[in-house]
């Protein structure tokens, strides 16, 4: 799953994009239908953590899909659930194969694990458990990948009540912030158009099964959150293609299952995924180019989380007078047991952590990196077009703002990327 925004909206006066629709080159014509016959074996892999409210909603849509039922395998994958799910599932539901974790593993490693299970399928695909599904929802999402016109799909999501669009493809800026397409905008023609996506949306996405396993999977140390960022990044590093596919409508409860976790555990994996899948998957030229801009933005959001409570207590320019050398003695005992630490948001503590994770582990994450890039099939500069919106600033906080634009003139990054090619959507 991808992260669609940040912990605030971003400033509504950034400048829109250069084109009111998506770039021509973008744009692909789907092929003729794909006969029955010709459908293939798919595993419909689904991740579920106390999701039992949504599960009969999800599976009695997948049982109305106008697809050879011979040829569909259900799996679920329980991330140790508490609410009743495996028992539901085990007595309304024994037609899907069903595994049950002892812990949590995340996302990402559970898709995987859901993987390993299935039984030789030539497609794969990855459903979210808070979905429901249009009937020719799976025909309509792996017609591109049989006719060979990519090896990744991902579907136009709705929210519940198909008012609003959730995704229409994924786009993404220079640091790695992913964008669901279209988020929270009303349907409109422009989204009606086939193109090519950065990555395809965990949530509802095909890709064929041998891809999935040469390009290495989902990243189990992602855990959740911008895994099929980096994952679809890789596809195009390595040579291959994701498309969105408007035709293949699904609808949405977004976010369900992580507004019943804590701020600052979602928190460290959003600021810590997007800065590994950069220092994953850009290539070396340009990694040296942009790390010092990577981290510098990072510190600045740090900055901005921890809510310092006394910045002028810690600069010389504003100590007290010298106090006679005895009471000095004194003061200083005192003010240091008190000041010796101070209170921070955790919210800030987790920025840290997560640029720690990669600062801390850096020639294990450099290895990692080596395996992505002895793969490279593709320039970046052919992939950047596809970020759509490259620029774009995720905070609206004046320094942070005057900070990524003297960063971008310095680093001649406009250059480097080009202008912003989003249409008029928000984030």
């Amino acid at each position: 799953m991808s992260w669609f925004k940040w912990f605030g909206k971003p400033d509504a006066s950034e400048p829109e994009g250069a084109a009111e629709g998506f770039p021509f080159e973008l744009r692909v014509q789907p092929g003729a239908p794909i006969a029955s016959e010709a459908l293939p074996r798919v595993s419909i892999v689904i991740l579920n953590l106390n999701g039992r409210h949504h599960l009969e909603g999800c599976f009695q849509s997948l049982a109305a899909l106008e697809y050879p039922k011979e040829r569909i395998e259900l799996i679920l994958v329980d991330n140790a659930s508490t609410d009743g799910s495996v028992e539901e599932m085990r007595q309304k539901h024994a037609n899907v194969r069903l595994f049950v974790n002892e812990r949590n593993v995340g996302f990402a490693a559970g898709c995987n694990q859901g993987v390993r299970e299935a039984s030789n399928p030539a497609l794969l695909v990855f459903l979210n458990n808070d979905m429901r599904v249009e009937p020719d929802w799976l025909r309509e999402l792996v017609a591109p990948i049989v006719r060979r016109e990519c090896s990744a799909t991902t579907s136009k999501m709705l929210s519940w009540d198909g008012k609003l669009l959730n995704s229409a493809g994924g786009a993404m800026n220079f640091h790695g912030m992913g964008i669901q397409v279209g988020m929270d905008e009303s349907e409109e023609a422009r989204y009606d158009v086939p193109r090519r996506t950065l990555f395809p949306c965990g949530g509802a996405m095909a890709i064929d099964a041998k891809v999935f396993a040469e390009c290495g999977g989902f990243d189990d140390e992602f855990f959740a959150y911008y895994e099929d960022v980096d994952m679809g990044w890789r596809l195009w590093v390595q040579g291959y293609e994701s498309h969105y596919v408007p035709s293949s409508v699904c609808y949405h409860h977004h976010s369900s299952t992580s507004k019943r976790l804590p701020l600052e555990m979602l928190r460290l994996i959003q600021v810590r995924n997007p800065m590994l899948a950069c220092f994953k998957n850009y290539d070396d030229e340009n990694l040296r180019r942009l790390l010092g801009p990577l981290f510098a933005l990072a510190l600045r959001r740090t900055w901005m989380m921890m809510g310092i409570p006394d910045e002028q207590s810690f600069r010389i320019e504003h100590a007290e007078d010298p106090a006679p050398a005895g009471m000095k003695r004194l003061l200083g005992r005192a003010r240091s047991s008190r000041e010796s630490e101070v209170d921070v948001r955790r919210v800030g503590v987790a920025d840290l952590l997560a640029v720690n994770d990669l600062l801390g582990r850096w020639e294990h994450w450099m290895q990692r990196r080596a395996q992505v890039q002895g793969r490279r099939r593709r320039s970046d500069a052919e992939i950047f077009r596809l970020f759509l919106k490259p620029h774009w600033c995720i905070e609206g906080e004046r320094g942070y703002e005057e900070l990524q634009r003297g960063l971008t003139g310095f680093y001649g990054l406009d250059e480097l990327f080009g202008p912003d090619r989003l249409p008029n959507a928000r984030k």
